[in-house]
C-alpha cells in the first residue's frame, strides 16, 4: 500500500531539497526522522514534514480499508523535487548608476511516497 504527500510553492531551491532527499531516499520513516534534524539544510525541517504527513496519510489510508499498519515498517518509496514557478517572485537588487538588476527567488514542489514494504536498492 502506498501514500503520498505534496508540498507545493516553498521558498527552497530544487537542487538544495534533492541534496537532503537523497539522504533518505529508500530509509524507513523513523530513520529518516531520525537524519533529518542534523542534516545543514534549512529546508530539511520542510522535508521531515512531508515525509511525517505522507506517513499520516499511509496509517489513515490502511485504516479506512481495514488494514493495520506497523509505524516501524513504513518506507521511503520515492522523493522528489520540481522546480515551481519563478515569475511571480521577481525580486530587485541595486545595481552600478543607478541600475537595478532583477532575480528571481527560487521555488520547489516536492513529492514524497512511502510504502509498507520495503524497496529493493536496485531500484
Amino acid at each position: 500500500m502506498e501514500a503520498t504527500a505534496h508540498s507545493r510553492f516553498q521558498r527552497y531551491g530544487t537542487r538544495k531539497v534533492g541534496q537532503v532527499l537523497k539522504e533518505i531516499r529508500g530509509k524507513s520513516v523513523l530513520e529518516a526522522e531520525r537524519i533529518l534534524p542534523m542534516m545543514p539544510r534549512i529546508c530539511s525541517t520542510m522535508v521531515g514534514k512531508a515525509v511525517r504527513s505522507a506517513a499520516a496519510n499511509l496509517v489513515h489510508l490502511a485504516a479506512k480499508s481495514g488494514h493495520s499498519v506497523n509505524p516501524d515498517s513504513v518506507y521511503i518509496k520515492s522523493c522528489w523535487s520540481t522546480m515551481g514557478p519563478m515569475g511571480n517572485m521577481k525580486r530587485m537588487l541595486p545595481a552600478p548608476q543607478g541600475r537595478s538588476y532583477t532575480f528571481k527567488r527560487k521555488v520547489c514542489h516536492l513529492t514524497v511516497i512511502v510504502s509498507d514494504e520495503r524497496v529493493a536498492k536496485g531500484k
